[in-house]
């Protein structure tokens, strides 16, 4: 049996029947699809769409920020389920070039359909076509195989039957998935193909458990019982694979400490005593010297960035080894490690098991108990620090009343500038999803294109959105989208009058802030230096659709939640903030090369400092 279909009415019928399973949960895989239409779509993709609408499309401002929105979508699924994301040819195909890093790095998963030139050549070149004098087969497209974890080009319909199926293979692997590339040329998209009926029956595809290799569990429960300062790195794969309450149960029983990675925060509660909370750079000063000592790490779905291993000076002890459990071999073998392959959840119930009744020592387990608390202490003042100044008010206690107004349940968003730092070491995180960080890539624009995409994902909490200035300027468009699906969320609109990351990273290496703060520029010194511009952001926003409230204080703020939580629309909650009160460091290094050479006193002191860092950093072989 065959069904006469064009490529692209095959390709929504395929997408709409496929379905993924964990645990013996079934649902749909696809929530729908985003997309931006032009010449290279409308035709092909956005007839089948219309003709498909119980494969919802939902209209975007922004091609860069319909990836970020699937994204988010596809991290509070858990990895468990994704959207479709497709534009026109040309410049709508290369704006979700950056989304595409961004799922790939942060190993979540998105489909990706941007629209290509003609395949048949016949009228080349079309408009938006890039040319080369050496070859006919390359398009913009080509610049997704990077940054994409499967890429393919559909030229003639017959291909479709056998892409599709590795599409979703890749999609639903779970150490393979990230962004997935299909490049559909315009005209293909129309073409009509008797498909076999086969290819569109439901399909389940089933996300496993898989178990790790038994010789090499027994030896790493072996290296835990012989170790007398173990420390737990919990990344995002603990929180992917559902693991929480069995890491819980693992931590509590045998006393080991927990520090957790961006994508980590939330796999255990703040307030469990074995909690040393964000180890890394950006870490909480008791998670550092932990680290610090650690005689065995085991890394649990941590692929080791840089911010978690302190350019790699975290962990000094001369002994130290390292377990990593994780689904993907890659990321296993890092570090020299042992390479516990498989499943976070099951791996953890089986090293229960074969550690006994082990149980670090009692003196460790009690340090590190006070360790939580005493951080906590530290935590409930540095939320209170600013209360009593004239605005702007400081940047912490703005996350501090943010964080002393949620439920356990709703969820915070940030992914750029100087609030990620701050919020990996005081952000008291309740539940695996109250803590959402984009920091793989560290995404300037994702904030508020996240927003819609985790509300989407699970209506039943709130959603709030912290964004600086910066990520608001460059991608706020989404705001417009969420209005007009009447998706309700919280947007936390910080004001800074610049870059207070890279500025505060700027000072540190010596270069004084240079470009990035928003001033006119000086007509004497020719520099960007003059008074602040007259920006008004809350008025933007306004205009976009959002209702806005002005906050300028702790107590306007905290009325303005209680506020937005009520309201029948998408809310942006203006407030200003101090460019340089910020929550200092603990003692853990990040690696940013500082110019060797320099006329400038202050870079010739940072550069003293950095050449003193690199003697802390190891290699582990």
């Amino acid at each position: 049996m065959t069904r006469r279909l064009t490529v692209a009415q095959a390709t929504i019928t395929f997408l709409k029947n496929q379905y993924i399973e964990r645990d013996g949960i079934e649902e749909p895989y696809f929530g729908g699809c985003f997309g931006i239409f032009g010449h290279g779509n409308v035709a092909g993709l956005g007839q089948a769409l219309q003709q498909n609408p119980d494969f919802r499309y939902y209209q975007c401002r922004n091609e860069q920020s319909m990836v970020h929105t699937a994204v988010a979508y596809a991290k509070v699924k858990n990895r468990l389920g994704a959207f479709v994301c497709t534009t026109s040819i040309g410049p709508g195909a290369t704006n979700m070039i950056t989304g595409a890093a961004l799922a790939t790095i942060n190993r979540l998963p998105v489909l990706l359909l941007p629209g290509d030139i003609f395949a048949t050549r016949e009228p080349n070149p079309v408009l938006q076509q890039l040319e080369s004098a050496v070859t006919q087969d390359i398009s913009v497209n080509d610049c997704f195989k990077p940054v994409s974890k499967y890429w393919d080009r559909i030229n003639r319909p017959e291909q479709l039957i056998y892409s599709l199926p590795e599409v979703m293979r890749v999609l639903t692997s779970q150490s393979e998935m990230g962004a997935v590339t299909l490049s559909m040329p315009q005209d293909v998209q129309t073409h009509a193909y008797d498909f076999p009926e086969t290819l569109f029956q439901k399909r389940v595809w089933h996300v496993g458990r898989p178990r790790p290799d038994l010789a090499t569990i027994q030896k790493a429960a072996e290296w835990i019982k012989t170790s007398k300062n173990p420390v737990i790195v919990s990344g995002g794969g603990a929180i992917y694979s559902g693991a929480s309450e069995t890491l819980h149960q693992f931590a509590t029983k045998t006393g080991i400490p927990v520090g957790e990675t961006f994508a980590g925060k939330g796999s255990v509660r703040y307030d469990a005593p074995y909690c040393v909370g964000g180890l890394g750079a950006t870490g909480t000063k008791y998670a550092i010297e932990i680290a610090n000592e650690a005689d065995l790490v085991i890394g649990i779905g941590t692929r080791y960035s840089d911010f978690t291993t302190a350019s790699k000076s975290i962990f000094k002890n001369p002994d130290v080894r390292f377990i990593n459990i994780n689904i993907s071999e890659f990321d296993a073998f890092k570090h020299a490690a042992l390479p516990v392959v498989g499943d976070a959840k099951v791996i953890l119930e089986e090293l229960s098991c074969l550690l006994a009744d082990f149980q670090v020592d009692s003196s460790y387990r009690q340090r590190v108990a006070d360790m939580n608390k005493a951080w906590d202490d530290e935590v409930t003042q540095i939320y209170l620090d600013g209360n009593s100044t004239a605005p702007p008010i400081d940047q912490a206690v703005v996350i501090g009343t943010l964080n002393s107004f949620m439920d356990d349940r709703d969820v915070m968003i940030n992914a750029s500038g100087s609030a990620p730092g701050d919020l990996h070491k005081l952000w008291r995180a309740t539940d695996p999803k109250n803590f959402h960080l984009e920091y793989g890539f560290s995404c300037m624009g994702y904030e508020i294109a996240a927003g819609l995409g985790a509300k989407m994902a699970d209506p039943s909490r709130e959603i709030y959105v912290i964004c600086g200035d910066g990520g608001y300027l460059m991608n706020n468009s989404e705001i417009v989208t969420a209005i007009q699906e009447g998706v309700r969320f919280t947007i936390l609109l910080l004001n800074n009058n610049g870059f207070a990351s890279i500025g505060g990273l700027s000072e540190s290496i010596g270069s004084e802030r240079f470009g990035t703060m928003y001033q006119y520029r000086e007509e004497t010194s020719g520099q960007l230096s003059g008074g602040f511009l007259p920006v008004d952001l809350a008025k933007n926003a306004e205009s976009l659709g959002a209702n806005v409230i002005r906050a300028t204080d702790k107590t306007s703020l905290e009325a303005a939640l209680a506020a937005s939580k009520t309201a029948n629309r998408l809310t942006v909650i203006y407030i200003e903030t101090s460019l340089y009160r910020t929550v200092k460091g603990y003692h853990a290094w990040w690696e940013v090369p500082v110019a060797e050479v320099s006329e400038s006193e202050s870079v010739q002191k940072a550069f003293e400092t950095y050449r003193e860092n690199k003697k802390t950093q190891r290699a582990f072989l």
